[in-house]
Formats: structure tokens, C-alpha cells, sequence
């Protein structure tokens, strides 16, 4: 194996899981979310050299991930839908993703869910995040900031109620 495929597979291995969990706070389909991170991944071994040289190679796949999900559904003309059984049972992913945490994250804008799985799953900071999505640092805040009062919001009410 090249110098070459060994980085890459050290870089499969060791980002596939926040990948994936990232693009599954945003898109809310397992299944989906496979496909797209496998897409994103297949993309970034065949412009590995351009990835590996990427400031956050992490989330060049998260982004390319969701950007191949939009491309797909725009060609369709249409939204998908996500109805709750969409959702993936807690755990069936790998520790830390509660189905109540996904529901919540389903329910946010777009922007918010992209911020919170850039910040969240991937840790990456503000300016970070801001480049990646091709937004101002000031509204990532506001977005990020936004996006977990409205979640935490809706998991205290949530967890109050039983449900």
C-alpha cells in the first residue's frame, strides 16, 4: 500500500463515524446519511491530495456530503420528507446520538443543524465552520447560539413531559 492509501485509510478509519454522525444531525436518515458520507468519501480519495492539504478535512466531507444530498434532491425538484421513523433507533450509530437529541436537530432550520454538527461532532471552531459554509463568524454564532437554546429548550420540555 502507497504512503498515499495508508493516510488516506488511517483518515477513512478515524473520521467515517463523526462524519457521519455530522451529516445525520442535518439530514436525519441513517440510511441517507450513509450514502451521502460514502459519496463524500469516494470524492475526497479521488482529490485526496487537494483534501489532505484541506485546513479541516472533516469537514470537507460533511460538506461535500451535504452538498451531494442537496445536488440529488434539487435534480428530484423536490423536499424529502422526514417522518419520525426515519430516525435511527439510539445507539444504532455508536454512542451519544439519542433519538430525542435527532428528533430536536430535525426540527431546527438547515443553517442551525449545519452549525451544530460542524461545531458538535466535528469540533471545529467558528471561524472554522464560518469558511466551510461561506458565512460571517457573527452569524455562525447566532445560528450556533440559536440552534442549542431552541434544543435545549426542547429537551427539558421533553424530558419533563416523559416523552
Amino acid at each position: 500500500m502507497s504512503n498515499e492509501q495508508t493516510e488516506f485509510t488511517d483518515f477513512f478509519r478515524s473520521s467515517w463515524e463523526p462524519c457521519l454522525r455530522a451529516v445525520l444531525a442535518v439530514v436525519g436518515s441513517p440510511q441517507l446519511a450513509e450514502d451521502q458520507v460514502a459519496e463524500a468519501f469516494a470524492k475526497a480519495w479521488a482529490s485526496w491530495r487537494k483534501v489532505r492539504r484541506h485546513p479541516a478535512p472533516k469537514a470537507w466531507v460533511v460538506r461535500t456530503a451535504l452538498n451531494t444530498g442537496a445536488s440529488w434532491w434539487r435534480r428530484r425538484g423536490r423536499e424529502m420528507p422526514l417522518a419520525d421513523h426515519d430516525l435511527t433507533a439510539p445507539g444504532d450509530l455508536g454512542d451519544g446520538l439519542d433519538a430525542s437529541l435527532l428528533a430536536g436537530l430535525r426540527r431546527l432550520p438547515a443553517r442551525q443543524r449545519e452549525v451544530i454538527a460542524l461545531r458538535i461532532f466535528l469540533d471545529l471552531d467558528t471561524d472554522t465552520i464560518a469558511r466551510q459554509l461561506g458565512i460571517e463568524a457573527g452569524t455562525v454564532r447566532m445560528h450556533l447560539s440559536r440552534g442549542v437554546a431552541a434544543l435545549r429548550r426542547e429537551l427539558t420540555t421533553t424530558n419533563n413531559h416523559g416523552g
